[in-house]
């Protein structure tokens, strides 16, 4: 008996063309998953599961009597919970907005729908995106699939955790500095952060508004360019979107990557990354070589800063970005005040995590007089120099490739307490969001422990083609999917 939630939606597709498969009977299978699996993994903030059978039943009326021709009309999908949906509570798996029902859609769901795609559910999610592990949700913690004691990584936890588990074939998460590739990376999938301005931002509740980007997590990376094609594109919602000519990008995955050039960073490989993940990558790098690929060793000198940099930064625009949550306008506010201050502060206090908390304070010190040159301003001029370091580097490779992260999954709490170390996990990612460009990661191995290893391709901008092919050619390869299994 096959089981239809193991299918690449690229697989889904062919069936639903040959009419071996009908809509409801992949969505109902989705839901079916939903209910056996989701009370262990915990990846859902919302599920929609009534609405998504009826919808699928309307929608499979429609191809049969020929008005909807979308090819992708009636595959299933998660969304990440800080994504705005039309009469659908969004939460950022905060308090603070435990009850706001958003009432209008952002433009990636927009484009979702144009096609006919069926929303299973919202994904729960570190609060506001901030963290690493989807710990600091305020309802629930999410389960990696591959060991239930482990993180999924964050703070597209829920996104990669419902991915790997079969409970959605794909899903959209946002990715800050990394929140898309290292849960990918931690659950054994394939995470796309497309490069910034690609994808509009518009409706997705911002953290860091210069750093986020929507983008795909899938089970593989033909369905990472086929879920790009759908959300890429210019929005005059977002002054920060650029208008590019549409590209199809799943005519990049040629499964050739002879005479393509690949720089290995050695400060990612330094101390800080374990053993068993080196070893994977640099496993890894040799089979490129074997592809026919020109690799490398270079410096990319300025990594080091990056992490630093990413946090004034992103805690600077966040605290910026949350001033609106006042208990006044919408979220939640305190039952109990005297005046109008200790109506501010108590909605705060009582609204907000206290990584949000961590994060508010750190920004707000840095943006304040006397400490914004000395900080934020700094950070700005080290961030110029990560683009330009960057820029030199692209001038002579086509891709970069580093570790995901440096570890594999960890222990539910293991860093919860320590929130340095938990920042550390971000050292692998952070610079692609500093400089705005595109990444990837892709499952390439496992540990000795089964838990899955990523490997992380960056482009230069708009260059997505590029590390898609680079990706496709490495998965075919090794073929993760088919020798592992959460």
């Amino acid at each position: 008996m096959m089981d239809i939630t193991e299918l690449t939606v690229h697989e889904l597709q062919e069936k639903l063309k040959n009419k071996e498969l009908t809509v409801t009977e992949i969505t109902e299978s989705y839901v079916n998953k939903i209910n056996e699996k989701e009370k262990d993994v915990g990846a859902f903030i919302t599920t929609l599961t009534d609405e998504a059978i009826s919808k699928s039943k309307e929608i499979q009326e429609k191809i049969e009597k020929g008005e909807i021709t979308g090819e992708l009309a009636g595959i299933p999908i998660g969304i990440k919970d800080n994504i705005c949906i039309k009469d659908t509570k969004t939460t950022c798996a905060s308090k603070m907005l435990e009850n706001f029902v958003s009432p209008y859609n952002a433009t990636v769901i927009e484009k979702l729908k144009e096609e006919n795609l069926i929303n299973l559910g919202k994904l729960n999610m570190d609060e506001f995106a901030m963290g690493g592990s989807t710990e600091y949700s305020y309802f629930k913690k999410t389960k990696n699939p591959w060991n239930l004691n482990k993180v999924p990584g964050g703070s597209s936890g829920g996104s990669a955790a419902a991915v790997a588990s079969n409970m959605v074939p794909w899903a959209l998460g946002s990715d800050t500095g990394g929140s898309i590739r290292q849960p990918a990376s931690f659950c054994g999938v394939v995470g796309l952060k497309p490069t910034y301005g690609l994808v509009s931002r518009y409706g997705l509740v911002a953290f860091a508004s210069s750093l986020d980007q929507i983008g795909p997590i899938t089970k593989d990376v033909t369905d990472s360019a086929m879920l790009l094609n759908l959300i890429a594109g210019h929005d005059e919602k977002d002054t920060t979107s650029e208008d590019m000519p549409k590209k199809d990008y799943t005519k990049a995955l040629k499964n050739d990557v002879r005479g393509l050039k690949i720089g290995i960073p050695k400060e990612f490989f330094g101390e800080g990354i374990n053993e068993e993940v080196k070893q994977v990558l640099e496993n890894t790098i040799q089979e490129y070589k074997n592809l026919g690929a020109e690799v490398e060793e270079f410096s990319l000198d300025v990594a080091q800063y990056s992490l630093a940099t990413y946090y004034i930064i992103a805690c600077a625009e966040a605290s910026s970005n949350l001033g609106r949550f006042d208990g006044i306008r919408y979220g939640y506010r305190t039952p109990e005040f005297k005046n109008l201050k200790e109506l501010y502060k108590k909605s705060r206090s009582e609204g907000f995590g206290e990584e949000v908390k961590r994060r508010i304070i750190l920004g707000t010190y840095v943006l304040s007089s006397g400490y914004y040159d000395a900080y934020y301003k700094k950070a700005q001029q080290v961030r110029t120099l990560v683009m330009n370091e960057f820029n030199k580097a692209f001038e002579k490779y086509d891709v970069i490739l580093t570790p995901t992260s440096p570890t594999v999954a960890f222990d539910i709490g293991s860093k919860s307490d320590n929130p340095l170390e938990m920042y550390l996990a971000d050292i692998c990612t952070v610079s692609v969001n500093i400089a705005g460009l595109p990444g990837i990661s892709i499952p390439v191995g496992v540990d000795k422990k089964g838990m899955p290893i990523g490997m992380q391709l960056i482009g230069n901008k708009f260059q997505e083609e590029t590390i898609l092919n680079a990706a496709y050619t490495m998965e075919q390869k090794i073929k993760f999917r088919e020798n592992h299994k959460a």
